[in-house]
């Protein structure tokens, strides 16, 4: 089974919450889903090193605090994806900064759900659960 470590980063956008995605390149790609900036730690990296890595080679936005997120199995069984999460830096301006991407930005968490591979979903789920316990008490922003 690959292991792939993923870079959860968000902020609070004008309209709510959102968190950085990444959609791959090439034509056999244009319909792939979105994912997390992620990819296979390299020898003797740590997943959370490893997250680090991808998502500022990725989009060129360099995460600062990450704490772990949970990890999620791929339904076909080849892949495991273990993720970090942590606020995007205030000054983030996502780009593609690789061929593997064609498209970095930042996604409002309802239509993250729409982008994202299905079976990162848990992830994003676990994410939102933990951005709304930051809500309560916070004023409504209108």
């Amino acid at each position: 089974m690959e292991l792939s470590a993923a870079a959860v980063l968000y902020r609070r956008g004008p309209r709510g919450w959102e968190v950085l995605l990444v959609h791959p390149s090439g034509n056999y790609n244009r319909r792939a889903p979105w994912s997390f900036p992620k990819g296979v730690p390299d020898a003797g990296e740590t997943a959370e090193a490893a997250a680090r890595r991808e998502c500022s080679e990725e989009t060129g936005v360099v995460p600062q605090t990450l704490c772990p997120l949970g990890s999620v199995k791929y339904r076909s069984g080849r892949k495991e994806v273990v993720a970090f999460y942590g606020p995007a830096p205030e000054d983030a301006q996502p780009r593609c900064a690789s061929w593997e991407v064609d498209r970095a930005e930042f996604v409002r968490l309802e239509e993250a759900r729409r982008l994202l591979h299905p079976d990162q979903a848990l992830l994003l789920d676990k994410l939102a659960q933990l951005l709304s316990a930051q809500d309560v008490g916070q004023p409504e922003s209108n």
